[in-house]
This record gives structure tokens, sequence and C-alpha cells, in this order.
């Protein structure tokens, strides 16, 4: 062993020490928390309903805290920061501290950190020394340092390590698991900065395709959620993604930073009650995105808010009386004055309908003789209210409606359709017809959405339930700081947290069910993943869930393949923030090798897209393969295109085409026999080779690309498409076609 040998041995041998010293210190947390659990599981079986909430709400902060810890406690360290002040800290996925509160780890969120991700030699942020720990599991494999004060060099030091491929290298050089994994060791400086912006407002992060765009997001909410904790634990962070496999994709990243406390959905579930993953034609897609459909349906709303071609000849218990048109039209202008939504303005109408209709029933009475008094009134309203031909005109002239009710019937309805269309949508309507038995489509729940706040409710309840709530919070605050001190001593409890778990415990439901089950509910902080795909109305939805329009919104305008979609984010967003918007930009390209992104970037110019410009930071290998082959073996040939480049390099592959073609080759290649189970759509991130469309495809990455016919790619949703399905590959991009080749990637 050489000298330079025995130093890195030496090194790494020293922070193995410390990191056996932080994994005891995790090991004992876990053991402690655990002691924490067996007490309270062990208390209080026969107790009282109050006792039994306390032991629930202490267990469950207690298993949350025995998650975090054990979700770290194979991989807690991966940084050291030596300063100029002599002070050396450790950088981890948590925070670590002694009994008597030294600080053994510092977390990657604390202010203290960001030198880590943030400093450079011309900007050295007090730092002499930053070392990368390269572990596996526990154990410690290897140590890079970046030197940023060259007296350090100068000084003859013996403990610098100047050796390794790098963190980063080596993390976007590794094979592909199905699943997104943190880049908490790996930040760049670029990405840090927009992870910790200070923007409340909404924070446009664009950037093409491999530039962490998604990782930086999940780093931001984890971020958000440790610095404005109180903020946020109440209402939630909610995840809008594009597909359930991306969910999928992504769901283990905010657990290992240190968070669960999300709501991870995608736009077709936005809406309570309804769960789609279908879509509707690009045609019927574009229409239902367009802004024009809120005033559409803001129109159909009034235009059910009726009054009668005639007088309405009533009979009350023998008395002759008319409801007139001029009743009811002054009743349903004093309901609208109101501007309150149909539904709760229903109330309105009635009321003041019923209060001129009873003025013409004592008028009637006193006419036929009979003497009418004040006090009679009541009563005379009671008549009204009960006469089934009184409620059926009144019903008639507004009725109540459902969300899903009143778009079934007006999308069943063309005249209706036709009435209520602004002129910009006029003549384009008819697309929207359909058995009122359809099922919903992703580009219904907005519209969905729309319509119940057009609809709206009845407000006093949820009023009423609101003060009760804040009333009963302050009461278990106070009784919680009572009961810790019975229960805890250990100080990992507080006396907010108790007294929310015992709200939840109360309430029976987890923040994500209670907040997925309410349309109403609002969100402290969104994040909305592929949002260039989001239609104008879909936006309209999306900033109901956020009141404060503190937002994360990731993409790339160039991968843009939704009929509905966007090319700009200020035509996108400017409508509801006004100049709360902040767009950054990301330029390096961690996933895709430069001699595949290259051609991909010729093909998304010659076909005119606003392309994010990025650099690559490794070269790759190997160019794209592109074999030409007949139309009729084209299935056979990918499979066989599949079958070589599966025993040649190692990694998951995605076999991308246009969806017709998927049963096909999914067919071909589960009958080679000589390959793995092969999966199909955004779930086939689950399995080693997976065959989907490019829409699929959106955010996930692979080790291996294999393109079909990506002219028809082009034909199915445009360009953007095939710029995304030739940008997910990390190792080998092959392509095979039987049609010519889309200007730009002949190469």
């Amino acid at each position: 062993m050489d000298e330079t040998e025995e130093q890195v041995a030496r090194e790494i041998a020293r922070e193995q020490a410390y990191a056996d010293r932080l994994y005891a210190r995790v090991d004992e947390l876990i053991a402690q928390v655990e002691r924490n659990l067996d007490q309270i599981q062990g208390s209080q079986q026969a107790s009282t309903h109050q006792n039994r909430s306390e032991r629930d709400s202490f267990m469950a902060l207690y298993e949350d805290r025995l998650a975090l810890l054990r979700s770290v406690s194979r991989s807690v360290v991966f940084g050291r920061l030596d300063m100029d002040d002599a002070a050396r800290h450790y950088i981890g996925r948590i925070g670590l501290f002694t009994p008597d509160r030294e600080q053994l780890l510092v977390d990657w969120r604390a202010p203290a950190a960001a030198a880590f991700y943030r400093a450079t030699s011309t900007e050295r942020l007090g730092v002499r020394l930053r070392r990368h720990l390269i572990s596996r599991g526990r154990t410690v494999m290897g140590l890079e340092d970046d030197v940023l004060d060259q007296s350090v060099l100068a000084e003859g030091a013996h403990d610098v390590v100047l050796q390794g491929e790098g963190a980063l290298l080596a993390a976007v050089s590794g094979t592909r698991t199905g699943r997104m994994g943190d880049i908490v060791a790996t930040i760049q400086s670029e990405q840090d900065r927009i992870i910790r912006s200070g923007n409340r407002g909404v924070l446009v992060v664009q950037g093409g395709p491999g530039t962490g765009k998604t990782a930086v997001a999940l780093h931001r909410a984890a971020y958000l959620l440790y610095t404005h904790r109180r903020r946020l634990e109440h209402t939630g962070v909610l995840i809008m993604a594009p597909t359930p496999g991306f969910l999928r994709y992504i769901e283990r990243v905010l657990p290992s930073l240190g968070e669960s406390g999300v709501v991870m959905m995608t736009p077709g579930e936005l809406f309570p009650g309804v769960e789609t993953f279908a879509h509707d034609t690009d045609e019927v897609a574009r229409l239902k995105g367009e802004s024009g459909m809120a005033e559409l349906l803001s129109r159909a709303v009034k235009q059910r808010q009726l009054v009668p071609e005639e007088d309405v000849h009533l009979r009350i218990d023998g008395t002759p009386l008319v409801l007139t048109r001029s009743m009811l039209r002054a009743a349903r202008r004093e309901a609208r004055a109101t501007h309150k939504p149909h539904n709760a303005a229903r109330a309105v109408f009635v009321r003041a309908a019923m209060d001129r209709l009873v003025e013409a029933y004592e008028r009637a009475l006193t006419a036929q003789g009979s003497t009418v008094v004040p006090e009679d009134r009541p009563e005379l309203l009671s008549d009204l209210r009960h006469d089934p031909e009184v409620r059926r005109s009144l019903n008639m002239a507004w009725l109540p409606y459902t969300p899903q009710g009143f778009l079934r019937i007006l999308f069943s309805r063309p005249e209706r359709l036709r009435a209520a269309a602004p002129r910009a949508l006029a003549g384009q309507v008819d697309l929207l017809v359909r058995p009122k038995d359809s099922p919903w489509t992703v580009e219904d729940v907005p519209l969905l959405d729309e319509v119940a706040e057009l609809l709206g409710e009845d407000a006093a309840p949820a009023e009423a339930k609101a003060r009760d709530d804040a009333e009963r919070r302050q009461a278990d605050v106070e009784y919680a700081r009572k009961v810790i001190e019975n229960i805890d001593t250990s100080g990992i409890v507080r006396a907010e947290d108790l007294a929310d778990q015992v709200g939840r415990i109360r309430d029976g439901r987890t923040l994500a069910e209670r907040a997925t089950s309410e349309r109403s509910w609002t969100y402290g902080h969104v994040v909305v993943d592929e949002a260039q795909e989001h239609s104008a109305m879909s936006w309209r939805a999306l900033m109901r869930r956020a009141p404060t329009k503190s937002f994360t919104v990731v993409g790339d305008v160039a991968q843009t393949s939704s009929a509905g979609g966007t090319d700009s984010w200020t035509s996108a967003l400017s409508p509801y923030i006004q100049d709360r918007l902040q767009v950054e930009h990301l330029t390096v390209n961690y996933r895709t090798p430069r001699r595949i992104m290259d051609r991909a970037v010729a093909m998304a110019k010659a076909h005119d897209l606003p392309v994010t410009p990025v650099s690559s930071v490794r070269d790759g290998e190997e160019d794209p393969l592109i074999t030409r082959v007949g139309a009729e073996e084209l299935s056979a040939r990918t499979a066989e295109a599949v079958r070589s480049v599966h025993a040649r390099l190692p990694g998951r592959i995605a076999v991308i085409a246009a969806e017709e073609r998927l049963g096909d080759l999914a067919a071909a290649l589960a009958a080679r026999g000589d390959l793995p189970r092969v999966g199909t759509g955004s779930a086939g991130v689950d399995d080693e080779i997976a065959v989907m469309t490019a829409q699929d495809a959106k955010g996930l990455e692979f080790d291996i690309v294999v393109l079909v016919e990506p002219a028809e790619l082009i034909d199915a949703h445009g360009a953007g498409d095939l710029y995304v399905a030739m940008s997910r590959s990390t190792q080998h991009l092959g392509v095979v076609h039987a049609r010519p080749l889309p200007r730009g990637m002949e190469g």
C-alpha cells in the first residue's frame, strides 16, 4: 500500500468512527422511542375515553418519530464542512444531538448546511474544505474533498483526499432502481438556491430534461415543511403529479428526507368523489381547457335561475292567488345581488319570493272579507311553504344542484350548451355533447371544480364548525401541557403537537384523508410537477387549493403534449398572481448523456419547440442506435433490440411507442421467453422492462430507452412527446422505425 492509499485508508477509518458514533445515537433514539411506545401501549388499558385518546395521540407521535429514525438509520450522514473558525460540521438527513444537546449532525435543511451546497472557491462562505462521504449502508466506502481555501494545501494538510469519481457523477451514473432517490448528498448550487428560495408567491422552475426539476421540487417541499412547520403541518403540502406511476416513482423521496406530511394526487383525483385517469380526445381536451369555459359554466348556472313564461295560478285553502313573473324576477334580482353562489343564493331567492307571495296572499284574503293582522303572517307563510304547487313553482325557477348532476345534464343538452356559450366558443360546444352517463375524464375535473364554486354550499355550518374547532384546540393545548408533565420527560413531544394529534385522533382521519375528502380544503403550499400540461381551467382549480398562492411549479414548456397545455408560464399564471411570479432556470442535465441529448435537442429545434438550453454533465459512451426495418417486422425487431441491449447493459428498460402499438409490442416481448416480466403504462416503473407511451414516461427515467416509430408519437400529440421520449435515458437510446425519421433525428 503506497502513501496515498494509506492516507485514504486513515481518513476513511476516521470518518467511519464518527459515522459509528452517529449511528449509535440513532440506535439510542430508536430504542428510547420504542420504550416510550411500549410504555404507552401498556398503560391505561382500562381507563377513560380521554385517557385512551391521550395514549393514542402519544403513540401516533412516537410512531411518526420512529418511522423517521428508521428511514435514515442506514444513510444518515453524507458530508462534512471545515470552517474558517476551525469548526467542523457534519451534514446529514436529520439533525442529531447528544443527550446534553451537543450537536452531532446538522440537518441538510438548516441554514448552517446551506454552505455545503453553495460554497465555491470564489465565494467560500467561510468554508475551507467540503468533504463528501460515499457510503454503502452504514459503511463509509470512499471520500472526496473539495478544497475551497488553497491555504489548506499550502499548510501541508495530511487529511485531504483528492480522489474518487465524485458523489454527483457516481449518483448519475448508477443504474436506475425503479424509484426516484433523494439527491440530498449531491444537490448542486443552482438547485440549492431554488430549494431554499424565500419566495412566498409562485416559484416556477423551468428546466430541460434531466435537470432535476422533480427532485428540486420535492426537496423544496421538505425544506418548507422543516422551515415553516407550524404554518404547514395543519394544512399540508399538496404534490400534484401527472400519473399514478409517477407518484409511485417519487413516493419514497420525502420520507427519506425526513418528511411524510404531504398529500399526493394526480389531476384526475383533485375533485373529491371522482377518480379518473381517462383523457378526452385532443380536440375536446383543448376546448375544455379554454379559459372561456369558466364563462360558459357561469352563464349555464345563471340560465337555470328561471322566470316562467307565464304567471303561475295557485289556490291556497280555496283562495285564488297568482305568483307573478314580476315577483319571481324581483326575487331573482335580489338573490343575484348578494353575489352568493347558486345554491346559497337560492335561500335568498325563496325568501324574497315568499315575502312577495305572502303579501299577495294577505291582500287576497282581505279582498274576500277576512281580517288579516301582522301576527298571522307566520301561519300564512307556513301555509305557502307546505303547498306542493308553491314548492314546485319555486323549485322549477331555482333548482338546487350538485356539481356532478349539473355537468352531466349540461353536457347531454346541446341546446343549453349553445345558449351558454360565449362568443369565443360559439360553434365549438357541440364537441362537448355526450350521453348523461358518460364516465368522467381528467379534463372534466377542473370543470366540476368550477361548477362546485359556482353552485356553492351553505357557509353557516362551516363557519360555526371553525369557531368550535378553534375553541376546542385551545382547550386541548392547555390540557396537553398538563398531561405531558405527567407522562413524557424525553422532550420529544410538544404540547401543541400532542393537542393536534388529539384532534386528529378525535376526527379519526389522517390529514391526507381530510384534505382529499373536502373540496374546500386549502393547502399551505402546492407543488405542481409536469406543470406545462395543465390547462387554463386546471390552473383555476389549483389556485383555489392555495389562497395564499404559495406554489412551486416545475416543468418544461418544450415538453408540453397536452392539447390544453401551456407554452408560456407568464400567460398561464399571471392572471392569478400578477407580479408574484418568479421564474428560475435549471441548465445542467444530470440524466441524459450529451450524445443522446444533442440528437433530442436537434429534433426539438427542427420542430420549433421552445427548448431551454442545457449542458449534460456526461458525454456518454455511445451514440443513439437507429435501426430501420420493414413495417411488418416492427414488433419482432423491437423485441430483438430489447433482448440485445438487455444482454449487453444492466438496468431498466422503457419501450416507448404510440398507444395503439403497446399491445403488439408487449406481446412480442413476452413471446420471446428470454426476457424479464414486461410491464405496461406508467405502472411499469415497477418492472425491469416496461412498454409505455411518452405521456406515461413523463418525469420518469430509465437506463435504456428503445423508441419505436417516432413519427407516430408526433402524429399523436406533437413533437413535445418525442422530445420527452428521447430524453428519458441515462445510458442508451435505441430507435426502431419503418417510417421516415422526423426532422432533426436523421443525425
